[in-house]
């Protein structure tokens, strides 16, 4: 009993999926086309053609890449660029940046506060690069401010456990000197 019922289910499953495809096929194409989907001569058939549609609608495949070259922008603009590009070949930047003035030390402490609030409460505190960067401009503005003040520090030196240490006393000195690292919580007004 379990088998026939087995089997009768089988061939209303079969009935449901094959009756619309074969529907379809006899309204718009006709018994040619199913004849070719339900023999097997049709179905290999129906296959060569749609290999033989793919084939012809691929472009044929090259035989070598072509070598892209970024030539950079032409004409007169062209001459310029590579006329810069030539002068600055031979020019050493370190030491033109070395012989520019630093900037103020009032604009030094005001980054400074910055980027001690952006380190202490930035919107990246779970970011490690964005972290490591703020520290690293802030480890920078700190050398710069020694540099203005005469005070000797050694944080581009060190690492680890020592920069920290080292970056606390500078702190501490800057603040004797007079500069004002962190903003004060004052009254609300």
């Amino acid at each position: 009993m379990a088998i026939a019922h087995i089997a009768v289910l089988s061939a209303a499953l079969s009935a449901l999926l094959i009756l619309p495809c074969a529907a379809t096929i006899l309204i718009t194409g006709g018994s040619a086309d199913l004849r070719r989907l339900l023999t097997r001569h049709g179905r290999r058939e129906l296959r060569a053609e749609h290999l033989l549609e793919r084939s012809s609608s691929r472009r044929p495949a090259r035989r070598y890449r072509r070598r892209i070259i970024d030539r950079g922008p032409r004409g007169r603009a062209d001459r310029a660029y590579r006329r810069l590009d030539r002068s600055l070949r031979g020019s050493d930047t370190s030491a033109r940046l070395a012989s520019l003035r630093p900037p103020a030390i009032e604009q030094i402490a005001f980054d400074l506060r910055r980027l001690d609030h952006q380190r202490r409460s930035g919107p990246g505190l779970n970011s490690e690069v964005y972290q490591a960067a703020v520290m690293t401009a802030y480890d920078t503005r700190l050398c710069l401010a020694c540099r203005c003040l005469g005070i000797t520090e050694y944080l581009e030196k060190l690492e680890g456990v020592e920069l920290d240490l080292e970056r606390v006393r500078v702190e501490g000195l800057l603040e004797a000197a007079g500069l004002v690292l962190r903003h004060e919580a004052g009254p609300a007004v």
